[in-house]
This record gives C-alpha cells, structure tokens and sequence, in this order.
C-alpha cells in the first residue's frame, strides 16, 4: 500500500502526513484494528475524512474492513460525497445506527439528502421515531432550502420569563444541544419574538426580563428561503444563527454560522469551477470517464467560439498575407483583449453573487469599467505603438495596433460586465456561461480592430 499524501505541522492545525498515513495503511494491511484505532483517535474528524478521501479506492475499502465498526458520525460528516455513498454501503446497520445516533438532525439531513432511495431507507431505518419523523420532515422541503439547512436541536423559551428562569432551565435540562449560541424567545404560539445571547443571559441579573436584553440582530427566516439568501443573510448582518418558522411563523428549527459559511464557501467553489468550464459536483475521486465527460461539453462550447473568431481571421486572410507582421502583432491584441475581459467580468460575477451589483448601480459600474478599460487601452496601445514601431519600423502599424489596442480593451470591459448582467437577468448562472461569450467578443472585435484598420490604412 502506497499514501499519496504529504504535509507538515504549521502549529495551528494538524496537516497529514505520509508517514502517518503509511503507518495507518501498513496497519490496515496486518488487519490491526487496534494500531488503526490508536493512529486515527487522536486525530480531528476532518482530519480522518481527508485520510480516507485521499487514499485509493482498494486502500479505503481495506481501511472499512477493518477499522469500519469505529467510525463515528463526525467523519462521514466530513466526507465528500462521492467517497461517502459507496462507503455507507460497506457498513452494517449497526454500525451505521451508532455512528448517527449523537449526529445533529442537520448533519444527518446533509448525510442522507444525496443518496438513493434505498440507502435513504437505509439509514432512516437505524434512527430513533422521533428523530426519523424530523428528519424526513426536513427532507420534505425543496433542495437548498433554509428548511434543509436547519437543525431541530435549539433552546427556546417562554417570551414573559426572566434571566434567572432561564438559567435554571438550562442547568436543569436534561438534554440539550452540543453548542448553541442563543435562546430564542416564543409566544404561546411558538412564534419567535426575539433572542437573547448566552453571554448576555449569563452577565444581567436574574430578575431582568428575558425579553429587555434581547439582540437587536434578530432575523427569521423561513423554510421554504433558498439556502443562498439565508447565507446572504447572515454575512449581511453579521448573524450567528437565525431562528427558522414554517408557514405560520411558528419556530421549527434554527440555522448557526456554521452551516451559512459552508453554503458560501461551497457557492464560491462552484462559481470558481464554473468559471473555468468544470463541473461543480466533480472532485479528485472522480472516474476518467465522468472528467472527461465533465469538461468536454464547454470544451465543445469554446472550440465554437474559437471557430467564430478564427472566421474574422479568414476574413482578412489576404491582408495578413500582404503583410506578415499583422500576424505576429494579432496575439498581442487578442491576449490583452482576453485577459481584460476576465478580470472584468470575474469582478461583475462575483459582485452579483454577493448583490454588490445591482439595477440600481449598473450604470455607474458599467462607466467605470469602461472608463478603466479605455485607461489601460490607452495607456499599452500607446507602449505596444512604440513597441511595433521599433520592431517593424511602419508607422503606421504602430498607430494602427495602438487604436486596436484601445477599441479590444473598452470592448472588452464593456463586455464584462454586461454579459454577467444579461444572463443574470435570464436566469442564466453568470459564473456558468460568461466566459465563452465575453473571449468571444473581445476576440471578434479586437480582429475585426486590428485587421478591419490594418487593411483600411495600410494597404
């Protein structure tokens, strides 16, 4: 057995490394479950996430067999997806009902929402009624919704108690949740009227009134809100968690921090693969066949649009057979017209993610961009003049690139920051679709420029 995974120790946080892994291997292949339980422990769940995720598939299959009945719910949690399916089917019911039974009802949502139907039975199966009966309520609301972000594990009380009430239940309770950050106030209805934080409820004296130090940062959300808004919500006002209501405004769960930064980091990890033409669901444990099918379709999508670019060319084919140079110079334009492009359009992409960019400022950022653009068409049309003019000894040429370079860049501002709005409007994913159109138009219209001035003026 062969670990391919290597790491150092930086004092903060405990990378792997491949002497650890190796041991855990060589362990795993002397059918040791006591050397793997006594390498593993003192590792962080994620830690033992990243080891199983990076180790072959044989390697992970053998690591099951032996160590697999010590696997606890905090490591499946971990795990991506595509590693966890096939091995939740190596484990037994019963270790599979001791390995959920301490998980949060979110995490186990999170477990099962992907699966197939019969591994959804499956492990719905090994919970407790109560559980089981919350967690399939929570699969009952749409996908990526604040419903299916929730978790059921909260702390809520009477709205007329006092602080000293309070913290009598809260020593007293017999089962709370691992970590919880506030307690949410109800009506009689359940209808959430605020909540107090728990370093607030444990400074003010007892007799205060629950409802007098609550925190002006009170937020809702609802079941049915699409897991982006509630992630946008929570960056906006700074939250730690968010009561959740169905309907009828009646409390059903609550969202922490936690789980709205991991929609925003998943949100900018999808936009980031989309914006270079890959699969968002795809990862390192990935077949050839599903990468390669993956990135084939917008490789497909960019040879098309190369081919519209290549046409202009062709268009001036006899130009640039006259004069050879506009060959050599055709790069450069088209390099800095595309370069431009994306730093625009990665900058629009990003701002309406985050709502930065909206109706009511388009048009201001557009000038900007535009403004920005015209700047540095200027500014390297005029250095790419001096350039040509030294290396070919044409003048003209020198002012021809130069007016191209100009028109390629505005072009290209223009066009990214417009594309991303149009397809925003169109319900068309930004990140998705902006970069085969933005290359080419700052294509088309850089060689059109170059070559449209070149044949005007210098033959």
């Amino acid at each position: 057995m062969e670990a391919q995974v290597q790491g150092e120790q930086d004092g903060t946080r405990e990378v792997l490394d491949r002497e650890l892994v190796n041991s855990v291997l060589d362990a795993v292949e002397a059918n040791d479950a006591e050397q793997v339980s006594e390498l593993l422990e003192p590792l962080h769940a994620a830690d033992v996430a990243d080891l199983i995720e990076q180790i072959g598939a044989s390697d992970r299959q053998a690591l099951v067999e032996v160590w697999g009945e010590n696997i606890d719910g905090e490591v499946l949690s971990e795990l991506e997806d595509s590693i966890r399916e096939p091995l939740l089917e190596s484990l037994s019911p019963e270790t599979l009902a001791e390995a959920i039974k301490d998980m949060d009802s979110d995490d186990v949502v999170d477990l099962v929402e992907d699966l197939e139907e019969e591994q959804q039975v499956r492990i719905l199966g090994v919970l407790e009624a109560v559980d089981r009966i919350g967690v399939e309520s929570s699969l009952s609301y749409p996908e990526y919704s604040a419903g299916r972000l929730m978790q059921r594990e909260l702390v809520a009380l009477p709205e007329d108690w006092t602080v000293g009430q309070a913290i009598d239940f809260v020593r007293s309770a017999d089962e709370l949740p691992d970590q919880f950050y506030h307690v949410i106030l109800v009506s009689p209805t359940m209808k959430p009227a605020g909540y107090v934080a728990l370093g607030r409820l444990l400074s003010s004296r007892r007799d205060h009134k629950l409802m007098d130090i609550v925190e002006p940062s009170f937020r809702t959300v609802t079941v049915t809100d699409e897991e982006s808004e509630v992630a946008y919500l929570f960056n906006h006002y700074h939250l730690i968690s968010a009561p959740v209501v169905d309907q009828d405004g009646r409390l059903v769960g609550v969202i922490t921090i936690d789980d709205a930064m991991a929609v925003l980091d998943e949100e900018h990890e999808e936009d980031m693969l989309r914006m270079a033409g890959v699969d968002e669901d795809s990862s390192l444990a990935d077949t050839v066949f599903q990468t390669t099918k993956g990135r084939a379709v917008w490789l497909l999508v960019n040879l098309v649009t190369a081919i519209v670019a290549s046409l202009v060319i062709d268009m001036y084919a006899e130009t640039i057979n006259q004069m050879v140079a506009l060959a050599v110079l055709m790069p450069i334009v088209a390099s800095m017209g595309g370069n431009a492009g994306t730093q625009t359009m990665t900058v629009a992409v990003r701002a309406i993610a985050t709502r930065e960019l909206t109706a009511s400022n388009a048009l201001r950022v557009s000038w900007r961009e535009i403004t920005v653009g015209a700047i540095n068409g200027l500014a390297f049309g005029l250095l790419m003049a001096v350039v040509a003019g030294f290396w070919f000894g044409v003048p003209m040429l020198a002012a021809v690139i130069a007016v191209a370079m100009l028109l390629t860049l505005i072009a290209a501002a223009l066009g990214g920051i417009l594309i991303p709005i149009a397809l925003d409007k169109l319900n068309i994913d930004p990140a998705l679709a902006s970069g085969p159109f933005v290359t080419t138009v700052t294509d088309v219209i850089g060689f059109f420029a170059f070559l449209g001035l070149a044949s005007a003026v210098l033959l």
